[in-house]
């Protein structure tokens, strides 16, 4: 195969596969289920297979990915206006423990031992099943996990703490790069920053790797080392 065909390949299969993933959403990473593992999966071998076959023109590689692609769209858009289609290919979250009592039946259902069990609760800070009131598998084989009372970790309710307003750090400068818009959010100007930084004994945007705003706590500045 000649380099500069394999190159087009290449490329054109790139910036396919990069619009696939980019239109079809961060759930094929974030909340994958069996069928859209499997589809990745399938989607990779058929650009793969594809580029490294002498007799596959670059219009087969378009149209395959193009077409399968598509297909995964389908079915996130049904998945999405279909509740019955929904339970079929996703699932449901299956109860494992409930009440504090581990079902059985429902564990050899999921093909999970009472060690894999374990395992997946240390994995989330629960090193004893007698912590855990319901333990659910979601279908992306997470679980998720209501503690009993007496094991849950303590909030500000309970000691009757008056409720502090909550604030997001914004990050105002990066890698030694001014962030105006970032800036211009916090409604604070590039001479209040340039100031900041002077009484820190920093001249220079390029000196820092990192700047971050928080409300109530100031600015947080580190440079490089």
């Amino acid at each position: 195969m000649k380099i500069t065909e394999l190159t087009l390949e290449l490329i054109v299969g790139f910036i396919l596969l990069f619009l696939v993933v980019k239109v079809a959403g961060k759930k094929l990473i974030h909340q994958i289920t069996p069928f859209t593992f499997i589809s990745v999966i399938v989607l990779g071998e058929l650009l793969g297979n594809a580029l490294y076959t002498d007799h596959v023109h670059i219009w087969y590689i378009i149209y395959s990915i193009t077409l399968w692609g598509a297909l995964l769209l389908l079915v996130e858009y049904i998945n999405q206006k279909w509740l019955a289609f929904r339970l079929i290919a996703e699932g449901k979250p299956t109860a494992l423990i409930r009440n504090g009592i581990i079902d059985y039946e429902a564990l050899k259902k999921a093909r999970l031992t009472l060690n894999q069990l374990q395992s997946l609760l240390r994995q989330n800070e629960t090193f004893s099943i007698r912590e855990v009131a319901f333990c659910y598998l979601e279908a992306d084989g997470s679980l998720s996990i209501l503690k009993k009372s007496s094991y849950q970790k303590p909030k500000k309710e309970d000691f009757h703490f008056p409720p502090q307003p909550v604030h997001i750090p914004t990050t105002i400068i990066r890698d030694g790069q001014l962030l105006m818009d970032e800036l211009r959010e916090l409604e604070k100007s590039e001479e209040w920053l340039l100031e900041e930084l002077r009484s820190r004994e920093i001249t220079d945007y390029k000196h820092v790797l990192i700047a971050e705003w928080l409300e109530g706590d100031g600015l947080f500045v580190q440079t490089y080392q």
